[in-house]
């Protein structure tokens, strides 16, 4: 009987774990980094060990000091989460040998699965289909996608569209894949154009429907459903007993998914991989089949009978993953503290969310901030009701994937069921640019007007702005993204008067709460202000601006040319040297930052002055790493 235990993992998935521990009356053991000290899910634990420094080298995906971890706590059982050690057998046999109880599947099944290579093998000799490249590929066998063996989430993957790039994304991807597994190993398989990811759920070789993650960045999920649109029941049919024997090959135990990719023009679908282990999408399984994935795994974990039937699913889960990322930046992660993170709580809504108002996220890992899960009779209504909460939710201090969900979600070829890996970028090229609101800067003028005042050692009585004769408007300025806004107000006894822009009338005002009417629609903005950054939060949407200070430190303007940080992380490569002509777009340096390498490029034809760091440098965003002075 598990009656303490610890989850070799952090963040989201911890306390998604800890939830179910409550119910059972099992206690709980965080283990935490230094980065992760102040997170939500060390708080909800019974008890916590730090693990010393923040990269994953360092902490999580040390064998040794989780196993010392568990005895200091007095853990008797280990649930490994997601990503981290999770897929790694030797971990595995350690937890058993320790004798402490493994929540995951034999060791022995984690290792026939986890080379995606000898999988494939293995798969193909119990009778799954499963996809394969040429081991001497032509241009005929284009594109082709790289995958790493030891590892998902995207990472150490590349598509290739040209023979001649194959050698150089083969590199890539396994130095990506080395930093985030542990292990380089990378395979070459057909890209399928337009396919479909879909994933069937087992517990032990019983099956637990399908799931549909096709929307993909990066070639990581960021939407999932249950049941998978669109399927006839004869491929569905057909997609269980794929996963059901796969399952039995490697006489599969507790809770694990197996993946396939579909192609919907032909209803065939091929072996991708056998995640042993719980995956991040497991509620929508869970909110349609009304089961609770975790119980059962800590039931197989304990030797308790296998479980002999599934329900049929009841309505439909859509689930998104948001990421602390600009999508308009190809997806660059982002760093810093969110100064508000605020999900409305609504029926069928479920937040399993891995941060909090307050909470820092740092560079050392995934950028997911939580997923969102909406459960509805139909699709059509699930999709709806969680792009009304997103659009409804606080979210200030790091830019984030929100905005997009809900243009997703809202999508007429999403409702219809319009999913694919390649997807994605289609229904990203009809978001439209933010509509401008002359009322939000308006409200974040007045609010800060009001922070003033209440801040104010003397005379606190007298309006803002207040002058015995009124000669000009006051005037804020604004920026966002790039673009100034200027706003002229005036104030007084009466109260507030904005003269540009113009069909603005103030209604109401404090410092964190302002009522507009813009041309005749009444709105209230919620204002937020953190130092020079201003947030303002309405039923229009959010618009994160920032105050242009009247006077501008010289000392602070950057040299033309400079190339800086997008993010905190690590310089791994300089690609150039001072004096070197470079041609715009070509690689400069190379940094890594939450796992994923990212390449700083120059930006126009011309040579490079300066060279700031090397490679190892630890660098803050902003940071100028390089000059290049533009060509005459």
């Amino acid at each position: 009987m598990i009656t303490r235990l610890l989850v070799a993992n952090r963040a989201e998935i911890a306390s998604r774990v800890f939830r179910t521990c409550r119910e059972l009356g099992i206690e709980t053991v965080a283990i935490h980094s230094d980065a992760d000290a102040d997170l939500p899910y060390v708080a909800e634990a019974d008890h916590a060990v730090r693990l010393p420094g923040s990269a994953p080298a360092e902490t999580y995906l040390r064998v040794d000091l989780v196993l010392e971890a568990a005895r200091r706590s007095g853990a008797d059982a280990i649930h490994p989460g997601y990503g981290f050690l999770s897929e790694n057998a030797e971990f595995a046999r350690a937890v058993e040998a320790a004798g402490i109880t493994w929540v995951g599947p034999t060791p022995t099944s984690i290792e026939q699965m986890g080379s995606k290579i000898e999988a494939k093998k293995l798969m193909k000799a119990a009778g799954v289909p499963v996809l394969e490249a040429p081991a001497e590929p032509t241009e005929a066998d284009l594109p082709l996608l790289v995958k790493a063996s030891a590892g998902g989430g995207g990472r150490g993957m590349r598509i290739v569209r040209r023979l001649d790039d194959l050698a150089e994304e083969i590199a890539r991807a396994e130095a990506e894949a080395a930093s985030a597994f542990g292990d380089g190993t990378v395979f070459v398989e057909p890209y399928i154009e337009q396919g479909r990811h879909v994933e069937v759920q087992v517990v032990g070789s019983v099956v637990f429907g399908e799931r549909d993650c096709s929307l993909q960045r990066r070639h990581q999920k960021v939407v999932e459903e249950a049941p998978a649109p669109g399927l006839r029941e004869e491929v569905r049919a057909a997609l269980h007993d794929a996963a059901r024997t796969a399952a039995e090959a490697v006489d599969y135990r507790g809770a694990g998914t197996v993946e396939f990719l579909y192609d919907p023009a032909t209803e065939r679908f091929s072996f991708l991989e056998m995640n042993t282990r719980l995956q991040v999408e497991h509620p929508v399984t869970e909110l349609v089949h009304g089961v609770d994935l975790v119980r059962l795994q800590l039931q197989a974990a304990q030797g308790h009978a296998a479980v002999d039937r599934s329900d049929a699913p009841h309505g439909h889960a859509i689930e998104v993953r948001l990421y602390a990322e600009d999508p308009a930046a190809d997806y660059q992660p982002q760093s810093g503290t969110l100064t508000a993170f605020e999900i409305p709580a609504t029926p069928g809504v479920r937040v399993d969310a891995g941060f909090a108002t307050g909470s820092t996220v740092s560079t050392f890992y995934d950028a997911m901030l939580a997923k969102v899960i909406a459960w509805a009779p139909t699709r059509e209504e699930a999709a709806l009701k969680l792009a009304g909460v997103l659009s409804r939710s606080r979210i200030h201090g790091l830019r984030t994937n929100r905005d997009l969900l809900v243009h997703v979600l809202r999508d007429p070829g999403f409702l219809r069921g319009e999913v694919s890996t390649d997807r994605l970028p289609e229904i990203v090229a009809t978001m439209p640019a933010p509509a401008p609101d002359p009322g939000a800067a308006a409200a974040a003028a007045i609010a800060l007007a009001e922070q003033a005042v209440a801040e104010r050692r003397v005379q606190r009585h007298l309006p803002a702005a207040w002058r015995n004769v009124v000669s000009q408007p006051q005037r804020t300025v604004l920026e966002r993204d790039g673009e100034e806004t200027t706003v002229a107000w005036y104030g007084g006894r009466d109260g507030y008067t904005v003269a540009e822009p113009a069909g603005v009338t103030v209604v109401a005002a404090s410092s964190e709460l302002v009522t507009l009417e813009v041309h005749g629609v009444r709105t209230a903005y919620a204002v937020s202000v953190d130092g020079a950054a201003v947030d303002v939060d309405s039923a229009r949407g959010h618009v994160r601006l920032t105050r242009v200070p009247r006077f501008v430190d010289p000392a602070d303007q950057l040299a033309s040319g400079s190339l800086l940080a997008p993010m905190p992380g690590t310089v791994v490569q300089v690609a150039v040297g001072v004096g070197e002509e470079v041609s715009a777009g070509q690689p400069v340096l190379v940094m890594e930052a939450m796992k994923m390498q990212h390449t700083v490029s120059a930006p126009t034809d011309g040579v490079v002055t300066e060279i700031n760091v090397e490679p190892g440098a630890q660098v803050a965003a902003g940071e100028v790493l390089a000059v290049v002075e533009e060509k005459e």
